[in-house]
Parts: structure tokens; C-alpha cells; sequence
């Protein structure tokens, strides 16, 4: 219980010395809205999430100015999105396991939880490339190219980005040396992992179902 309070500053008060406060026992970090990683993470999700939004936007625009959709060629096939679709979701499972054992700074738990997220990344970059393989259509080769290609590189950053973030932080869990602020560095990447896996299902709808409708 006492590891649990240390993970909430508000509920460590200051001490009044005459008319100042002394704040040197207060706890350095704190999760959720009590950190400013959280601030930042919300609003680089909010920029991105837009970005998505922009790129669906443009996709359908697109379409509906097209006789044909796509304008050449095969749609996407099927197969390798949809793996990718089943092990990004799988994957939410070590990553909410891992946020509750960093909040309660459960060392042993959160290192289950980073092996297991590490290896899903790897296993989701390695499909990505066979997607990017399977469109069946160049980036240059037409509009319909060019917004599937940036729609699905778009995700693909923030997928890779984040797969490296997560092998930093499991070795760090490792190797050390740890303060009570990389637990909190955990929890915001699971959080950002949980809009990666989010993100994903209506850029999988656009990109493998919006051509066969």
C-alpha cells in the first residue's frame, strides 16, 4: 500500500515550515494527468489522430471524384492486413498489463509485460513490410496509390517509433538504473500504444475494405 501512495503525489502533502512550504519530501513524478508526459503524449495523439482523420478525408474525396477505384489494378490483398489487424489487437493484452504494473511499480510484471510488447512490435514490423508488399499498387502511380501508400506509412511511423521506444524501455527495465519516473515513462507508452492499436482498425477498414465497396 505504502509503494501505492508513493505513486500519487496528492496524497503526500507539503510541510508547513512558518510561511513557506517545504516540498523536498514531495515525490519528483506522478501518473496520468499529474504528468507532463501525459500532456504531451494527449496532444501528439490528438495532431496524429487528425492527421488520420485528414487522410481518410482525402481517400474518399478521391473516390468519389474516380470513375474507377481503385483507378488500376487489384485492391490490397487481404491477408497480410488482417494478421496484422488480429496481432496489433492481441497485443493490447501485455500493454494494459504492463500500465497497471507500472503504476503500482511492480518491477518483475512490468518486465512480463515489455518482453511480451517487444515481441509483438517486432512481429507487427515484419508483417507491415509484407503489407507495404501487397497493395498491389506503386505510390506514384496514381492518387489512389498515393493516399493508400501515405495513409498506411503514416501508421507505419508511429508503429515503428513506438516498437523502438518499447525495446528502450525493456532494456532499461533490465539493466538499470531505475527511479520511480520510468515507470511513468511505461505508462504513457502503453498508452500511446493503445492509440496505435485504435488507429489502426479504421485505417484497415479504408485501406482493405474501402476498394471493394
Amino acid at each position: 500500500m505504502s509503494r501505492r501512495r508513493e505513486a500519487l503525489p496528492a496524497s503526500v502533502p507539503a510541510v508547513r515550515r512558518g510561511d513557506a512550504l517545504d516540498v523536498a519530501q514531495l515525490p519528483s513524478y506522478g501518473f496520468g494527468t499529474r504528468s507532463l508526459m501525459w500532456w504531451g503524449t494527449a496532444g501528439m495523439i490528438a495532431i496524429e489522430g487528425m492527421a488520420f482523420a485528414f487522410m481518410i478525408l482525402i481517400y474518399f474525396y478521391l473516390r468519389s471524384r474516380a470513375l474507377t477505384w481503385p483507378a488500376a489494378g487489384a485492391a490490397p490483398d487481404l491477408l497480410w492486413g488482417t494478421v496484422n489487424l488480429g496481432i496489433i489487437l492481441a497485443s493490447a493484452i501485455p500493454n494494459v498489463y504492463g500500465d497497471r504494473a507500472a503504476i503500482n511499480l511492480d518491477l518483475p510484471k512490468v518486465r512480463i509485460a515489455m518482453v511480451a510488447s517487444s515481441l509483438f512490435g517486432i512481429a507487427l514490423c515484419a508483417v507491415r513490410w509484407m503489407e507495404f508488399t501487397a497493395l498491389n499498387v506503386r505510390w506514384d502511380e496514381s492518387a489512389y496509390g498515393s493516399v493508400v501508400w501515405v495513409l498506411l506509412g503514416l501508421h507505419t511511423f508511429n508503429l515503428v517509433t513506438d516498437v523502438g521506444d518499447t525495446l528502450v524501455l525493456s532494456v532499461l527495465m533490465f539493466r538499470g538504473p531505475l527511479e520511480g519516473k520510468h515507470f511513468v515513462d511505461i505508462a504513457e507508452n502503453s498508452g500511446y500504444w493503445n492509440f496505435v492499436v485504435l488507429s489502426w482498425i479504421p485505417i484497415y477498414a479504408v485501406i482493405y475494405w474501402g476498394p471493394r465497396f
